[in-house]
């Protein structure tokens, strides 16, 4: 894996440095709904203030405009970073996405990103996958380092594809088989055992394109509609009424990913096993938090709803290291190399 040099080498005293941090975070009414983000980038940020960068340029992506848009303009998130971090020296740019020239890595848009500034410091982990022009082409046209985020989420995440403790578990959950595919066949094949849950328990059972046999649930709780106030019940997966849909993991198939999770020394989770956002289809998913939270193991969680779950039951502290790369993670998980890290020379380089 691509080892990139750290911000910790670069002489950043009276340096202007221009950072890529991942400000991507939801918005309601106008303000920041979830600062994780945010408060992520933060250590990466001061560490350049308190070593005497003259002055700190943050440029970040906010949601998927097509170009210029009010309703993604990156004020909200520029105020709420100012209130985090007060320093006169930091700027925030405004959306990298308002610029065509971004997602099609435009050299022109490098250029234009890195003129007046001296160093580039990558610290974007959830974009590193991406080869737009502010985690990928500036780092062509600066000096580039990766931002303490970025190095610990590699180094949190390398880990899982090194010699780990065993047993190593992998739990997956969510819609589609196809966007995990390569983390299955890839850290799925190293692992002691593999727990599927939500809607991609069904897909496997229909066709396993994996090469070995998962485990699926033996339970659901099942209901009439998809609706969060259906009628529901808990049934075995193969007597489902008709017309009735598997909304989440029965009791029986929580007991047995507990305790699997629970023996195990390395965990890695991403997914959902259910319709989380709905009440009462929640429980599958908080029973495989609760679990990962008590395993006495390296336990990594990656994904937003696998996240969400430890935010809200307060166990986030608990788990070893908690992902801010969906996409990024089953990348580098998949064994892929990231365009955004890729770019960074290597130490000694």
């Amino acid at each position: 894996m691509h080892r990139p040099r750290s911000v910790r080498d670069a002489d950043v005293g009276g340096k202007r440095v221009l950072v890529r941090s991942d400000l991507n975070v939801p918005l309601e009414d106008g303000q920041v709904a979830d600062d994780t983000r945010i408060r992520a980038s933060l250590p990466t940020l001061r560490d350049l203030l308190d070593r005497g960068a003259k002055h700190v340029a943050v440029c970040s992506h906010l949601g998927r405009p097509k170009g210029p848009d009010p309703a993604f303009a990156i004020a909200p998130v520029a105020a709420r970073l100012d209130e985090l971090l007060p320093d006169n020296r930091l700027e925030v740019l405004e959306n990298t996405r308002f610029d065509q020239g971004e997602t099609a890595n435009d050299p022109e848009t490098a250029r234009r990103l890195a003129e007046g500034r001296d160093i580039f410091v990558n610290d974007a982990f959830g974009s590193a996958h991406r080869a737009h022009a502010s985690t990928e082409g500036v780092a062509h046209v600066l000096p580039a380092y990766a931002g303490l985020l970025l190095e610990q989420e590699l180094e949190m995440l390398g880990r899982l594809l090194g010699d780990v403790e065993r047993p190593f578990v992998l739990v997956a959950g969510g819609a589609k088989v196809d966007d995990k595919l390569g983390v299955l066949k890839n850290l799925g094949a190293r692992a002691d055992a593999v727990l599927v849950g939500g809607k991609m328990a069904e897909q496997l059972r229909d066709e396993n394109p994996l090469p070995y046999d998962a485990d699926l649930p033996s339970d659901v709780v099942a209901a009439a509609a998809f609706e969060p106030d259906a009628e529901s019940r808990v049934t075995p997966y193969d007597v489902l009424p008709d017309g009735w849909l598997g909304l989440d993991i029965g009791p029986a198939t929580r007991e047995l990913f507990g305790e699997r999770i629970r023996a195990a020394r390395t965990v890695f989770w991403n997914g959902p096993m259910g319709v989380f956002e709905w009440p009462r289809f929640a429980e599958g998913t908080q029973a495989v938090a609760q679990a990962v939270a008590e395993a006495d193991a390296f336990t990594v969680v990656g994904g937003g709803d696998s996240v969400r779950a430890l935010q809200e039951l307060g166990l986030a502290e608990h788990v070893s290291w908690v992902s801010t790369g969906g996409g990024a993670s089953l990348e580098l998980l998949e064994g892929k190399e990231l365009p955004g890290v890729v770019a960074i020379p290597e130490d000694g380089a």
